[in-house]
Parts: C-alpha cells; sequence; structure tokens
C-alpha cells in the first residue's frame, strides 16, 4: 500500500451519518491493503440506500497502478458512481466523476479524527454531511 492510500485508513470503522444523508457506513480494507471498502445503509430524501464502495487505484493487468485514488459505489438500484479521492492533511475531497468536477464532497476531520463534517456540492443543490465514528 502506498503512503497517499495509506492516509485513507483514518475512515476505517463505523460511522453514524447525519445531515442530509442520514444512517451509517463501515470502512475497512480488503486483504492486501490495496482497497478500502465502504458498505453503508443510508437514508437520502426517503429513500434507502444500500450501497457498496471499492477505494484504490486503478491497476489493469499488465499495466503500471494509476496516480490517482479512485472509487466506484454500487447501490441496491443499480446506480453506479465514480469519485476520486484526495486528502490534504486534515481535508477530505470527494470528487465526483474526475478531479475538478463541479460536484464534491469537502470536509475537515476534527483534531481527533473521530468526526468528519463538511459538505457535498453539486450544480442545483447540495447539503451538509457529519460522519461520527461509532465503532
Amino acid at each position: 500500500m502506498d503512503d497517499e492510500l495509506r492516509r485513507l485508513d483514518r475512515l476505517t470503522g463505523t460511522w453514524k451519518v447525519t445531515g442530509g444523508v442520514t444512517g451509517t457506513t463501515t470502512y475497512e480494507w480488503l486483504d492486501g491493503g490495496h482497497f478500502l471498502v465502504q458498505r453503508g445503509v443510508l437514508d437520502h430524501d426517503g429513500h434507502r440506500v444500500s450501497m457498496t464502495e471499492i477505494i484504490g487505484r486503478d491497476h489493469p493487468f499488465g499495466e503500471e497502478p494509476g496516480t490517482e485514488i479512485k472509487a466506484r459505489a454500487y447501490d441496491a438500484d443499480g446506480n453506479t458512481l465514480d469519485y476520486v479521492y484526495e486528502l490534504d492533511g486534515d481535508t477530505l475531497t470527494i470528487w465526483g466523476g474526475f478531479k475538478g468536477s463541479p460536484g464534491y464532497f469537502r470536509g475537515t476531520f476534527d483534531a481527533t479524527g473521530d468526526r468528519l463534517t463538511g459538505d457535498w456540492v453539486y450544480p442545483g443543490g447540495g447539503y451538509h454531511a457529519e460522519m461520527e465514528r461509532i465503532a
């Protein structure tokens, strides 16, 4: 596992999610430490969202690993969503689709690392979001 990916270790554990979306989500490493998996059951405006997200570097067979930390989320409704993760100090940015996208989450970890507070921003909307580690 490389240093940039390893910094996402601060997401491991189970989190209570509040704000524009509510529920719980859990992050854990797959064996080998090359991919972080998020599994969650969330409520977004009265719609239940059951999802799994795989976070890591693209590494197609026979090629070098990619330079960005990418993610793909799959939900129970059949949707797939792509993201790019960036962690700079205590600030986490999750870009929707590509780095620099107009849709993104930007949040800051508190001093203990057990609370992440920020906002999802996207054209025509957005919402405040908080996560608190509960396990």
